[in-house]
Order: structure tokens, then C-alpha cells, then sequence
């Protein structure tokens, strides 16, 4: 069975010394990132040798949020709106920003198919409040109303399904409270549970029947004050897996992100026994990748039940051409605003 971690890979062409790394490694898949990606042809020869290396039609994610969180960007592919456009759209025309929103989902599933990647890291359910750190969610979110960021994030969801792409929700059970950047540092949450239950929860347990989703690296007092969810037994088990009940393959935030402690070995170690299926490691640094592959474990009897249900959901992608939902996107936004 393949190890229960997805790695990044360093550049544009796999080198032959990471094509032995990941050979004998064997991670379930990868994830790629804008170093990765120049040109739609090079893209594509560089997902079928991740998959080579490993002998398998191992799953292979990206980031194509929109927005400020795009791998894949102009001139070589469209330039796509962050989520924030939408809830803008939403409070003139609900009905138009959930068809903008799923139509530009599938126009960002068709693109990156086109390229072989078949999991995106979307919908953001994080909500956009005030007083949190603007860099962390800001425009990602669609909005700081749990019933918005639930519909959008369904519609989200439902386009890139549409497009042939699993959605991944994130960041679980909520980043919107964050006032420090995870990348840095460790944010801390004190809001109390049903603040948490009727806020940040929301949206996540609306759509905890999607296929996959990803923690976040918060401390969430109210659930364990000691650790971050994405190494929380307590946490994911009471919250993720309880009080929003999603039951689909949780995929760790990136272990190198600054809001963990201890060395990469014992990040990923943490995160599988708290109740993650899969870590992610994703700068591609070699010395690294080996240092975690000799810690993880191959996936777990759960794990596999839990990504054969996910790759259940697969649609086939919609034979219509990207720009048409392109141009649709388009004419939504550029509705009349009075």
C-alpha cells in the first residue's frame, strides 16, 4: 500500500533523482505548486512522470483557488476571481453568484484536468471576519455569512465535480478567526463552542458530505488547548469527525507551515495518530521528503475505505470548451450593480 502523504516536487522536470526517491517512497500522490508550472505541455509531461515514478494513477492536487491563490496563471492559463467576487455578487443576485461561482469552478476543473491534475484544494469554507488577519483568509472567503459561504461553497464544489476535478474543503472546522498568518506562526482561537457551532462549524457541517477536506493549523481553546487540530486527537475527533461530521479522507495542511513545532518526522507522525488520513509535505526539499517517508506509514484499512468512497464522486468532465464557462463568468459578474 502507498504511504499516507502527498509531497510536492522541486521544479518544472522531475529529476531523476526524485523519480528514484518517490519510486521506492511510493507517497499515495503529490501536490504541485506555482514552481512546478510553466507551460500547459510541460505541465502535463510533468504530471504523467509523477505518476510514472510511482506506477499508479496516483491523485494529484493543486491550489486553483483564484485570486491570490492561483498556481496556474496568465499567460498560459485564465486568470480566475478570488471567492470574494462572488459573495460580492451574492448579496445583489444570489441565484447569478452560485451559477458564476460553479461555472468558474468548472472552468478551473476543465484546466486543470487538461494537465492531468484531478484534485483541487476548493472551496475555502473559512469565513471572512472582522478583526482577523486579512493575508490569512481575506477575499479567499466568500463572505463572512455561514449561509453564503455554505451555498457558494457548494456551488463551488458541485462545478468542479462537473469539471472532472474532487473538491477538497478546507480549512477544517475554520480559519476565519485566525490573527496571525499559519505560515509564521500558531494562531489561537477562544471563541467559545457555539459561537464555533454557529459560525465557523457552519458551513464546514453543510457540506460534510464532500470527499475530502483539510485541517488547519489552529488551537481552538475550546477544543484543545494544547494542540493544533491538525494534530488534535480530541479536536478532529469531537469537531471534524463529530460536531460537523465529516466523514470523507482529511488531509493535513502543510506540515512545513510555521505554526507547527518539532521536526517534519514528528509533525507528520502527530497529524496521522490525531486522525488525519494523509499529511502534506509541499516544498519538494529531498533531504526532507526523506526524513518523513521513513516515518509515515502506509495507508490505514480506513483511509483506503474513505478515498475509494471519495474517488466515487468523480464525475466525467463536461465536453463543453473552458471559455464558455469563461465568458459566462464573465457576463455574471458584469451584471448591473443597482
Amino acid at each position: 500500500m502507498p504511504k499516507a502523504i502527498l509531497f510536492g516536487c522541486a521544479g518544472p522536470i522531475l529529476a531523476a533523482e526524485e523519480r528514484l526517491f518517490f519510486r521506492d517512497a511510493d507517497p499515495l500522490g503529490f501536490i504541485l505548486f506555482r514552481r512546478n508550472c510553466e507551460t500547459p505541455d510541460q505541465l502535463a509531461a510533468l504530471v504523467a512522470d509523477l505518476r510514472d515514478a510511482v506506477g499508479r494513477e496516483a491523485p494529484v492536487m493543486i491550489d486553483q483557488e483564484g485570486g491570490r491563490v492561483a498556481r496556474l496563471r496568465p499567460p498560459h492559463w485564465p486568470a480566475f476571481p478570488a471567492a470574494g467576487r462572488f459573495g460580492a455578487l451574492d448579496a445583489l443576485d444570489p441565484a447569478a453568484a452560485e451559477k458564476a461561482a460553479r461555472a468558474n469552478a468548472t472552468a478551473i476543473a476543465l484546466t486543470t484536468g487538461a494537465a492531468g491534475i484531478d484534485i483541487v484544494a476548493a472551496p475555502v469554507l473559512d469565513l471572512d471576519l472582522p478583526g482577523a488577519d486579512r493575508t490569512v483568509v481575506g477575499d479567499r472567503a466568500f463572505s463572512g455569512d455561514p449561509a453564503v459561504v455554505a451555498r457558494l461553497g457548494r456551488a463551488v464544489a458541485e462545478g468542479l465535480l462537473d469539471g472532472g476535478a474532487l473538491p477538497v474543503i478546507k480549512h477544517l472546522p475554520g480559519h476565519g478567526r485566525s490573527k496571525v498568518d499559519s505560515h509564521f506562526a500558531l494562531p489561537l482561537v477562544e471563541a467559545d463552542l457555539d459561537t464555533l457551532e454557529r459560525t465557523d462549524f457552519a458551513p464546514f457541517r453543510d457540506l460534510s458530505d464532500l470527499p475530502w477536506g483539510m485541517t488547519g493549523h489552529l488551537v481552538f481553546t475550546a477544543l484543545d488547548p494544547d494542540h493544533p487540530v491538525t494534530q488534535s486527537p480530541t479536536a478532529i475527533r469531537d469537531a471534524v469527525r463529530g460536531r460537523i461530521g465529516f466523514g470523507g479522507v482529511l488531509c493535513s495542511d502543510d506540515l512545513s507551515m510555521g505554526a507547527l513545532s518539532g521536526t517534519l518526522p514528528d509533525r507528520a507522525a502527530r497529524a496521522l495518530a490525531a486522525g488525519c488520513d494523509l499529511a502534506l509535505h509541499c516544498n519538494g526539499d529531498l533531504a526532507e521528503m526523506r526524513a518523513i517517508a521513513a516515518a509515515v506509514p502506509a495507508i490505514g484499512p480506513e483511509t483506503s475505505v474513505r478515498l475509494a468512497r471519495a474517488e466515487a464522486w468523480r464525475r466525467p468532465a463536461s465536453e463543453r470548451p473552458v471559455e464558455s464557462y469563461l465568458e459566462r463568468v464573465k457576463e455574471l459578474l458584469d451584471l448591473p450593480t443597482a
